[in-house]
């Protein structure tokens, strides 16, 4: 990571998969069939968390990708790896949305055995994608986006960045 955008990527890919191994633990102490009390102060944090993520976090995380630093990396040749990367954003997005709309109902009213049972499913799915989505970024855009980006550039992009938070 040698550049400000890069480590700010980095920095949001950690959380991101802090949030995915939280998940993943709830996910995996409960059975499909044995819906946890989402009241409970561990759980409830989860799926407020889980909440603000997706909605503040992931959604303007690829948007900024997107919008910024796709078209520097098709114009630098690396138009495979954009594309890829453009259909992943394309198969995460509607996930979190689906996961978002379950998180709020588990929220609003707790866990039903048939809540939970899409939540824990959709959450899998959800944690899985966003995960190699993950490491791909991080072994493929963010090295590629260090050897194209003057320091101008750079600088410029990591207060776009930050101004979208």
């Amino acid at each position: 990571m040698q550049t400000h955008i890069t480590r700010a990527l980095h920095d949001d890919h950690l959380a991101a998969l802090t949030l995915i191994e939280r998940l993943d633990t709830l996910l995996g102490r409960h059975h499909p069939d044995y819906a946890p009390a989402a009241a409970t102060p561990a759980v409830a944090a989860l799926l407020r968390d889980c909440d603000h993520a997706i909605a503040l976090e992931i959604g303007p995380h690829f948007d900024f990708e997107e919008a910024e630093l796709f078209p520097r990396l098709n114009a630098a040749g690396a138009a495979a790896m954009v594309a890829l990367l453009t259909e992943e954003h394309a198969h995460i997005r509607p996930l979190a949305q689906t996961l978002t709309a379950l998180t709020r109902q588990g929220q609003s009213r707790g866990f039903t055995a048939a809540l939970w049972r899409d939540f824990r499913a959709t959450g899998a799915d959800f944690s899985g994608q966003l995960a190699a989505h993950i490491a791909k970024e991080e072994m493929g855009m963010l090295p590629a986006l260090d050897d194209i980006l003057d320091i101008e550039t750079d600088a410029e992009l990591a207060l776009i960045f930050a101004s979208r938070r």
